[in-house]
């Protein structure tokens, strides 16, 4: 379920106070952040920020595509090593 429109998207406060910053001061140097559910607002575009995935910062430039969606969709939290190959698994069975 949805966030109502009457409330608007979630935006960290904290995050935009510090885009808001650099942009002030012209800036540009990457931005460590927890806030994965904060959705991207189009004063973020331009920017660099390091989400964190659980384990590490994950560094996500922010382009006008990204606007609208959520941090965390840019930073993966699971690794994926790939399925076992044909080969393993004969091998394994004795055939």
């Amino acid at each position: 379920m949805g966030r109502s429109t009457k409330k608007g998207p979630h935006i960290d406060q904290k995050l935009l106070k510090k885009i808001r910053s650099l942009d002030r001061t012209g800036e540009k140097r990457v931005v460590q952040t927890w806030a994965r559910a904060s959705v991207i607002p189009p004063e973020f575009v331009g920017h660099t920020i390091a989400v964190h995935n659980g384990h590490k910062f994950i560094p996500v430039y922010i382009t006008e595509n990204m606007v609208g969606h959520k941090l965390g969709e840019f930073a993966f939290t699971r690794t994926f090593r790939s399925h076992r190959s044909r080969e393993a698994t004969t091998a394994r069975k004795g055939r």
